[in-house]
């Protein structure tokens, strides 16, 4: 199994719960000293990972992991697109080009290029699978975070588009939306104010641990769901945007204004 943004957070959570059910795991990240870490962490399971400091937003080193795993591991079975980066908490307005087109080169493109890449190998094996975690903000837009929200709402469509192509297949699609998790991706994604914000929300109880988080991704795999919502926060926005868009989007307008930057 491929796991992308492994150096934390969710991504490492995902490696280690891989390797505990016995399967061999191929960590990727652009930070080696993250990865290190994982490999810390992995302890007497380390024998069955290996890793690989990769720039997803490269296409041509991305088109060379598929070799670079199986040429370690044998094989490649599945793949879990889990990295990704949001960006201050601004309008759109106040946004410039240079961090949208990051926010988009990592958190779509870097999937694209990642499953492309892997698809044709998946297609050879006997059961393969694709994982692309979106994001409760990719199908319920979050102001101030209105770009990253496109970005996974782009992976959104586009995974459930592969899920429908790849019907008859070998190949089993998954997409996921976590809400709100407790990782630093507001300081590995260079956040403006990443500390007063992780301050609100510790205060929020509906967090869900990297831990757990991994947990119901996986436990979706394995199940083979094609919709994963991790948390309860994802789940009822879920069912409120459906039932109300514009009440949805009033609610979380309402809890996000204390982040946004005026």
């Amino acid at each position: 199994m491929v796991v992308t943004g492994a150096g934390g957070g969710i991504g490492r959570e995902l490696v280690l719960n891989l390797l505990s059910k016995g399967a061999s795991v191929a960590a990727v990240d652009i930070n080696r000293d993250a990865l290190e870490e994982t490999v810390k962490q992995a302890g007497e399971k380390v024998d069955k990972l290996s890793i690989h400091v990769v720039n997803l937003t490269d296409r041509e080193a991305v088109e060379v992991l598929p070799e670079q795993v199986i040429s370690y591991h044998g094989s490649v079975d599945g793949i879990i697109n889990n990295a990704g980066i949001i960006h201050d908490f601004v309008n759109i307005q106040d946004l410039d080009y240079d961090k949208i087109k990051l926010v988009m080169d990592i958190n779509f493109y870097g999937t694209l290029y990642m499953t492309k890449s892997f698809l044709p190998y998946l297609l050879k094996r006997p059961l393969g699978h694709i994982t692309n975690v979106s994001s409760m903000g990719g199908f319920l837009p979050v102001p101030g975070q209105s770009i990253y929200g496109a970005s996974k709402a782009a992976v959104k469509l586009m995974t459930e588009g592969l899920y429908a192509e790849l019907q008859g297949t070998n190949v089993r699609v998954t997409v996921v939306f976590p809400g709100g998790v407790g990782t630093d991706i507001m300081k590995n994604s260079g956040v403006a104010g990443a500390e007063k914000a992780n301050a609100s929300e510790q205060n929020m109880s509906q967090l869900l641990t990297p831990t757990e988080a991994a947990e119901i991704i996986i436990n979706g795999m394995e199940t083979d769901q094609y919709r994963v919502l991790a948390g309860k926060d994802s789940k009822m926005m879920d069912k409120l945007y459906r039932l109300s868009p514009k009440r949805a989007v009033g609610i979380i307008s309402k809890q996000m204004k204390k982040l946004i930057n005026k």
